[in-house]
């Protein structure tokens, strides 16, 4: 059986959710609170600056589908 379209974009903003709560959780920052330095920057800063626009660019990608795929129901004629 045939989830609604909204079912699974539904569930994929959830995990772009949950995704970036453990990003952002403790335990999992203090990974990269190590104290080490990449090309003279702390590793905590690189991972913030690496990380957050990564994610942004994940969610960017992800409703670009969306829009696309949107624009391709209303070609067809779906709704």
């Amino acid at each position: 059986m045939k989830q609604p379209q909204g079912s699974s974009t539904r569930e994929a903003w959830i995990l772009c959710l949950i995704l970036g709560i453990i990003m952002l959780n403790f335990p999992f920052i203090q990974i990269f609170n190590s104290g080490k330095f990449l090309l003279g920057v702390p590793v905590l800063v690189v991972y913030f600056f690496i990380g957050w626009p990564l994610s942004i660019l994940v969610i960017y990608l992800f409703t670009c589908q969306l829009e696309r795929d949107d624009q391709d129901d209303e070609d067809r004629g779906d709704s």
